[in-house]
């Protein structure tokens, strides 16, 4: 929510190039949200070169910066590429109604039948660093395993994409910051006051058309955007 809106400040000119912007405790008194949450929000912004800190001095504005598009196709999320064998926790799969966050990433209007994928992904050492759940329209999850318990073992985007011969051709995404609930606190295993990056990700084809829907949230103390990965 924080990133979006000022993302969208920046674009509309409320906070124009060389700007400062408000200060945390402003923006946890608007926002309502906690410090931490604010922080984090505001060094996404920074990763992502809308915004640069200098010490001592506040934050200033950049503008929108030069290649997001290309940003986005850097990026990489295991829970849409990697073998499901090794370092990955399926918790549930099987048709539900598309809850609202998905409906709008596909398209669908909210209570859709959807086929849902939903896991947990962790790296030796470092422990818990997705948890995401997948999304396909029903007509496009029959005849994929996306629905059942069975190991994907080329991952999910190219399941589909070799059973249904559908082509993905990219990712849009919004990114904000917030607490977690008890249960992905439990699941990413970090407090329920450590904040968290969440990522919504419509999976287009080349027509703009929304084929998938992810919904991932990462724990922020293990997450720089630098560490998710880039796509293929």
């Amino acid at each position: 929510m924080i990133v979006n809106a000022v993302q969208q400040r920046i674009e509309d000119g409320t906070y124009p190039p060389g700007s400062m912007l408000p200060s945390e405790t402003e923006l946890v008194r608007e926002f309502g949200a906690s410090r931490p949450v604010v922080v984090r929000a505001l060094d996404l912004l920074r990763q992502d070169g809308w915004i640069d800190s200098r010490q001592g001095k506040g934050r200033f504005v950049l503008g929108r910066p030069a290649s997001p598009d290309q940003r986005q196709r850097e990026r990489r999320y295991a829970v849409l590429e990697d073998d499901e064998r090794a370092g990955s926790t399926l918790l549930a799969a099987g048709e539900m109604p598309a809850p609202p966050r998905a409906a709008a990433a596909l398209n669908l209007e909210p209570g859709t039948p959807v086929v849902a994928r939903r896991r947990v992904i962790a790296i030796d050492g470092v422990g818990p660093v997705e948890l995401g759940t997948a999304y396909l329209p029903a007509d496009l999850a029959d005849g994929t395993g996306v629905g059942s318990a069975d190991v994907l073992p080329e991952g999910l985007l190219r399941h589909v994409a070799s059973r249904k011969r559908v082509r993905f051709d990219h990712v849009s995404e919004r990114i904000s910051a917030r607490l977690p609930d008890a249960e992905e606190a439990q699941l990413l295993q970090i407090g329920e006051g450590d904040s968290v990056l969440t990522v919504l990700l419509s999976v287009c084809d080349r027509t703009g058309k929304p084929l998938l829907a992810v919904d991932l949230v990462l724990p922020a103390s293990r997450h720089d955007l630098e560490d998710v990965y880039p796509l293929d």
